[in-house]
This record gives structure tokens, C-alpha cells and sequence, in this order.
């Protein structure tokens, strides 16, 4: 499914201050080391040390601190109109559009969220387009308008946006968030209209066009969208780039996927497809199953499997080989423990219509987690390194 988040995480910058024969670590390394960087973010989520480093980051690169919740979803907070209005919003690389609810939608879901007047904003354009979009677990349906939209310190301006009207079934209805900013490629935009990313790059707000994700393990706070440069301080390592394979999704090939150096789906290769507004990893039904089965995770309902707890310890890792480099995910990661104290196999299968018929996997937050990614639009490449 689609999800994300916000609330406040400090956007440290990691400026090396170099002075004679002594390298001075960042605000960030040194709180880290001393186990002290998140009570310092529970205390000063939005405080004035926060707005100091904003103030004094780079040109054209930006920080959104993201909100974790559940590790089902990462939201942002971002501002639409003029004065703005805020909304809590899906940071989507796995589609394209902008939307929120209207004051004119007469669905549930609408009431339990904020939604977007149009007649309070003085830089409000309306197309009188309609836009329909679809998800794997919601839908939406609504007109196309254009305001000035605000994420991190950005401001971009006339940027096309959706507005709901309807919002049917009870997804949306207990959604944690408003709505969905897209961050993939303008070919997947449901009415090829200019995404946020791509306004943002056209109107020079950015030095580089690209942009990168750190989402944090459990923790509330500290995950991290990064617009137009790269924080070295959230990975370890050197970034391993691969190219994207088609430029619709944020999709790249895959070599296999093994455990104990037996590959057990991918066989001879196939695609994948990095999202974060995907909480699983999600594969065709029958390589789904089979590792289901290596796992000996027991069907419970639906699409859930349930396994036993003790795995976690005892399970191998699940290896997502990518141009030659493997990419190991633990049993701690592709096991969820729920607060009732059972566990679930965090693998799901995709229903038919979702994917291509080639074996395509949505590598979702369980994988993303793991490995900090930058989304390199230039080049039309993906960058992988180990998250610290």
C-alpha cells in the first residue's frame, strides 16, 4: 500500500569543520555517539537549534524530517496556499501526484482529515480537470488545481495539485495521513502533469536533481527526506549506483534472491521496484509462497502469514542480489512482531492486475529501512548503501 510521515526530527547538516591537525565531528556524530542524539530530538523537534542549522544548510538542498509510525508509514508535513495550510502527506516514490481532500468531498474519510479551502488562498488556481487515481489499497477522485505548495524550506509555486471530492471504502476513512506527494517519474502522473520533484528542479530551487530517504527502524522520530543533496552522515560506506531499468517507476533489475546461498525467487533475474509508500515486500503469488514456505510461515487470513516468534533469532537472512551486490534483509526485518505478541511474515503477494506479468517485486520499507537511497534523476540511477 501507500503510505508516510512527520513530525520534527532535526535536520542536522554534516559540515566537517577542518582546524590544524583535528577534524571536528558534526552535531549529529557527536550526539549519536553519546547516545544522546533522540532525547535531543524529543526535546528540540522544532526549536531553535532546528531553525539555526536550516538556516545555515546549504543552497538548494533540503531537509523534511519524516514521522514513522508503526513502521507502516513515513509522513511529511508540507503547506499548501496562501496563508498556508498544512497537511500531513505520503512521501510516495512509488507514484507521481499531489493530492489532499477538499472541503467539497462528501466521503467519511474527508471528515476525519484536514482538508484544503480553496477560498482561503489568494494563489489559488482552479483547471476544472478532473483527476481519478487509483492505489493498491485506496482510491481517490477529485479536480486539478494549482497553489503554492511548501515542503521543507522549498516554496514552489503554481504547482498542480489533485483535490478530492470523493474518497470511497474505509482505507482512506483511518488513513494516519491527509493525502500523497508523488516522487516518481512524470510518465506515471495519472494526467501527465509536472510533479512536485520536477517543479522544484525547474524553478532552481535545487542544486542537484535528486533526492534521498533515511527511514528510521521502529523509532518515531528520525527518518529523512533529503531534496537536492545527500547527508553522508545517515550511511556507512560507499553509495552502490544502478541504473533504472524503466524510468516510469523507480525500477531497477534484480539478479536473484537466495538464502543460504540457495536463491529462492528471481531465478535467472527479474525487476524491482523501490517504494516507499509500500510498507512489505511484495512479489508475485507463487515465488511469494515459496519463500513463505522456506520460512514456514503459516497462512492465517488473507494475505497475512503467521510465524513463530522464536524465528526471528533462528532464521537466515533473505539475500536481494543487485547488479552483483547483495543486499541482505534479516529475519528482524522480514518478521514483524505485533503488540499482541505475534508474528507476521512481512512478504505479501501482489494481486494480478498490480504488476507486470515479468516477475516484478516492490522492495517497500522493510528493504528501505535497511539501506539509505538516493532517487538520482540526472542520471536516472539508484543509490544503495547500508544505513547507519
Amino acid at each position: 500500500m501507500k503510505w508516510l510521515g512527520v513530525l520534527g526530527l532535526v535536520a542536522l547538516s554534516e559540515c566537517l569543520v577542518t582546524i590544524p591537525l583535528m577534524k571536528v565531528k558534526s552535531m549529529r556524530e557527536n550526539l549519536r555517539e553519546n547516545n544522546t542524539l533522540q532525547d535531543y530530538l524529543e526535546k528540540h523537534p522544532y526549536g531553535p537549534a532546528y531553525k539555526l542549522l536550516r538556516r545555515h544548510q546549504d543552497p538548494g538542498k533540503a531537509f523534511e524530517p519524516l514521522r514513522n509510525y508503526l513502521d507502516l508509514a513515513y509522513i511529511g508535513i508540507i503547506s499548501i496556499g496562501t496563508p498556508p495550510q498544512e497537511f500531513k502527506v505520503v512521501l510516495d516514490t512509488g507514484s507521481s501526484d499531489l493530492w489532499v481532500p477538499s472541503i467539497y468531498c462528501s466521503s467519511p474519510a474527508c471528515a476525519k482529515h484536514d482538508t484544503f479551502n480553496p477560498l482561503l488562498s489568494s494563489t489559488f488556481l482552479v483547471s476544472g480537470r478532473p483527476i481519478n487515481i487509483v492505489y493498491g489499497s485506496g482510491s481517490m477522485s477529485g479536480f486539478l488545481a494549482y497553489d503554492t505548495v511548501q515542503i521543507a524550506d522549498l516554496v514552489d509555486v503554481a504547482q498542480p495539485f489533485g483535490l478530492s471530492l470523493e474518497e470511497p471504502g474505509q482505507f482512506m476513512e483511518y488513513a494516519v495521513f491527509d493525502g500523497i506527494l508523488g516522487l516518481s517519474y512524470p510518465s506515471l502522473s495519472s494526467e501527465r502533469i509536472t510533479p512536485v520533484f520536477d517543479n522544484l528542479w525547474n524553478q532552481g530551487l535545487l542544486s542537484q536533481n535528486l533526492f534521498a530517504f533515511y527511514l528510521s527502524s521502529k523509532d518515531e522520530k528520525g527518518s529523512m527526506l533529503m531534496l537536492g543533496g545527500v547527508d553522508p552522515s545517515y550511511y556507512m560506506g560507499d553509495l552502490h549506483w544502478v541504473p533504472v531499468s524503466k524510468p516510469l517507476y523507480w525500477q531497477l533489475a534484480m539478479d536473484s534472491i537466495s538464502m543460504n546461498g540457495k536463491v529462492i525467487a528471481c531465478d535467472g533475474g527479474c525487476q524491482g521496484i523501490m517504494d516507499t509508500g509500500t510498507s512489505l515486500l511484495i512479489g508475485p503469488r507463487n515465488p511469494v509462497r515459496s519463500i513463505q514456505q522456506a520460512i514456514n510461515a503459516q497462512h492465517s487470513y488473507g494475505s497475512e502469514y503467521i510465524i513463530d516468534c522464536g524465528a526471528i533469532s533462528t532464521l537466515p537472512d533473505i539475500t536481494f542480489t543487485i547488479d552483483g551486490v547483495d543486499y541482505p534483509v534479516p529475519a528482524s526485518a522480514y518478521i514483524r512482531k505485533s503488540s499482541a505478541h505475534i508474528c507476521y511474515s512481512n512478504f505479501d503477494e501482489a494481486s494480478p492486475q498490480e504488476l507486470d506479468p515479468t516477475e516484478v517485486w516492490v522492495l517497500g520499507d522493510v528493504f528501505l529501512r535497511l539501506y539509505f537511497t538516493v532517487f538520482d534523476r540526472t542520471n536516472n540511477r539508484i543509490g544503495l548503501a547500508p544505513a547507519v
